[in-house]
């Protein structure tokens, strides 16, 4: 055999052990549902049992269950990373009309429900691991099935320029279940005109 067929056989192989790994490596559909069931387990026991909770304690009495879309696995989406270069500090305001500032990072950039959609990436200032970010977004479902106020997503830089977005882990901010609480109102930018069918509901007392 010549020097540059085994050159191309070792090629070969490198390629498929490594399509082999991906495909191995890969998360099944099943332990993604369980992973998504888990957090949402994880998010009614907080709400419920928490001192922190955002529920008074007469809401914790009568609080069963919070409100969810079915797991949708096509509300996972890849997304482009696209810097903002000009980084600039933005006072976000709160809905008790006080501001919060974060740094405009970056835009995510995706395919999805027929359309490419772009979505400000914010970072708080007071972040310490500079591949988290916080998406605030609203939708064609929000005042409607969901928060009004819009929902949020804690977001984590998975790639060198890529970004994983799951709605199906979408919640509602403290304000969706007591007025007293300020939170951020989703940036402009972050005004989707397409409904996003995952993640969680509008709290119902």
């Amino acid at each position: 055999m010549k020097a540059s067929q085994v050159i191309l056989v070792a090629i070969g192989v490198v390629v498929l052990a490594a399509v082999g790994y991906m495909f191995t490596a890969a998360e099944s559909p099943e332990a993604y549902l369980d992973k998504i069931e888990k957090e949402r387990d994880r998010q009614f026991k907080y709400i419920r049992y928490n001192i922190e909770s955002p529920l008074t304690e007469e809401q914790k009495r009568n609080f069963k269950t919070l409100d969810f879309y079915e797991i949708d696995p096509t509300y996972k989406v890849k997304a482009r990373l696209i810097p903002i270069e000009d980084k600039k500090v933005r006072e976000v305001p709160l809905t008790d009309g006080s501001v919060q500032r974060y740094i405009e990072h970056s835009y995510a950039e995706f395919e999805l429900g027929g359309k490419t959609n772009k979505l400000l990436l914010l970072q708080s200032k007071e972040e310490t691991d500079m591949r988290n970010f916080f998406l605030a977004f609203a939708d064609e479902t929000s005042a409607r099935e969901t928060y009004g106020g819009g929902r949020y997503i804690n977001v984590r830089q998975d790639g060198k320029n890529s970004i994983t977005i799951d709605f199906n882990l979408a919640y509602n901010p403290y304000c969706a279940y007591n007025p007293d609480y300020a939170c951020p109102i989703p940036p402009k930018e972050n005004l989707m005109d397409i409904a996003i069918l995952a993640g969680e509901k509008n709290y119902s007392k």
